[in-house]
């Protein structure tokens, strides 16, 4: 069994979470979080500074990163856990180990228990998922997370949406100190409603810098392409040119949330679902509401998917899909791709590495995490484009990634001209400005923050 040898940067990190109680990485996929965290553990349970672990985590780096590298390292195998998940959970959780994992939507469940294990450490790996404060989940969490005298997040997608998704992030860390005890304390010393609109907030002049100035104690932040060799990655837009008949149907939908197609009615309810629609058919189909049945409406984009598939000649290429009846549409076109879901995705993300899998597709929402598919695929095709910054930049990151092979990592984006697809995108840029705005301020404003939480 090998020894765990960290990178400086690694070091780096560890010494900050040995020294202070509470620490978010934001770091890059590909830079080793997960060992980072074994390693302080493995620290503090040396010292005696560390009995029991609670780890919250999504379901596949719970089950798959994790276990993965406690066995891959002398330094973390001697680490006893229980996965509390499953039919058996209650079992596990009464089970006497150093590490308790559990996925977040089990949290509230967790905290129903009665007499659980005196845990001093906790662990929230991918912490994104607490960013909405009205959920279930953060609120439970809120409850109880003074148990803990040492609290460490993980992330490399802080800000997806932008500054608000900070709150329920940073009060995992410090129970409300830096941003205020509530989010309505936290809007109202740094948002402000944009004009007469009674929806949305934004950021008050100045609320930027203050933000990066108060949480920047707590937080250390890392990009790849500083420690690791990345290869570049680059964008690609294939413009889709809808035909008329189709055009006239979408502005019918956009304009009057309804439009009649032979005989079948497409109805959006509000602009909302309106908006939803128009990207369905963007993709080419549309759902009609009854019974999840769906249109057909043009066949553009797999044709371009295609043509593109003909010009990478064969190189293994992932696809991500929006709507369930894009997923459809690209099998009945293309029966030799396989799709990464249920029970076998370990097997298919093994033949997918090995080249023996030309063509794979994915929702973004199910492969955000804990996989790595870098290892023959360096081309990654957009063929509906989700609105969701987090799912976007993590779908992404499974090829775009350490152990990347190529120089060069593509992105392509299906895209439907005069259509919502030009809307995403250009959201996604702007939510991807702040985001790295706020990434690198963290790691201009970083100083020592010592013991103040320890």
């Amino acid at each position: 069994m090998p020894n765990w040898t960290p990178h400086d940067y690694q070091i780096r990190a560890m010494k900050l979470m040995l020294s202070q109680g509470a620490v978010g990485l934001f770091l890059d996929p590909g830079l080793g979080k997960t060992s980072i965290c074994l390693g302080a553990l493995s620290i503090l349970k040396r010292d005696g500074l560390m009995k029991k672990a609670l780890i919250v985590a999504p379901i596949r780096p719970m089950y798959s990163t994790w276990p993965a590298e406690v066995y891959k390292w002398d330094e973390f195998n001697d680490f006893t856990y229980s996965i509390v998940h499953g039919p058996e959970k209650e079992e596990r959780l009464r089970t006497d180990v150093e590490l308790y994992f559990v996925n977040p939507e089990g949290i509230k469940w967790l905290f129903s228990q009665p007499n659980l294990p005196e845990w001093d450490t906790l662990i929230v790996d991918e912490s994104t998922k607490f960013k909405d404060s009205s959920t279930q989940r953060f609120k439970t969490l809120k409850r109880v997370i003074s148990r803990f005298r040492r609290r460490w997040i993980l992330t490399g997608t802080p800000v997806p949406n932008g500054l608000m998704d900070l709150f329920g992030q940073i009060y995992i860390l410090d129970g409300g100190r830096s941003l205020g005890q509530y989010i309505t304390h936290y809007r109202a010393q740094f948002f402000m409603r944009p004009g007469w609109s009674p929806w949305g907030w934004v950021p008050q002049l100045g609320a930027f810098e203050r933000v990066v100035n108060l949480i920047s104690p707590l937080i250390l932040q890392l990009s790849a392409e500083d420690y690791i060799k990345m290869p570049e990655l680059m964008f690609i837009d294939i413009p889709v040119t809808l035909p008329p008949d189709v055009m006239k149907t979408y502005r019918q939908v956009e304009g009057d949330f309804l439009a009649a197609v032979g005989g079948d009615t497409i109805v959006a309810a509000n602009a909302a679902a309106a908006g939803v629609k128009c990207r369905q058919v963007a993709n080419g189909a549309v759902y009609t509401g009854i019974e999840r049945e769906w249109l057909p409406m043009h066949d553009e984009k797999l044709d371009a998917l295609e043509d593109l598939l003909e010009e990478l000649n064969g190189h293994p290429v992932l696809v991500l899909y929006e709507f369930d009846h894009d997923r459809q549409r690209i099998v009945d076109r293309f029966p030799h791709a396989r799709t990464l879901k249920g029970e076998n995705i370990a097997r298919v993300v093994e033949d997918f590495n090995s080249g023996r899998i030309p063509l794979l597709i994915g929702h973004p929402a199910s492969m955000g995490h804990g996989l790595n598919l870098q290892e023959a695929c360096h081309h990654v095709i957009w063929f509906g484009i989700t609105w969701n910054l987090e799912y976007y930049d993590q779908a992404i990151a499974r090829v775009y990634r350490q152990g990347q092979s190529h120089g060069i990592v593509y992105c392509y984006h299906l895209k439907a001209l005069d259509t919502k697809d030009e809307d995403v995108l250009e959201v996604l840029t702007k939510k991807d400005r702040t985001q790295q705005d706020l990434l690198c301020a963290l790691t201009r404003h970083r100083h020592d923050y010592l013991g103040q939480y320890g």
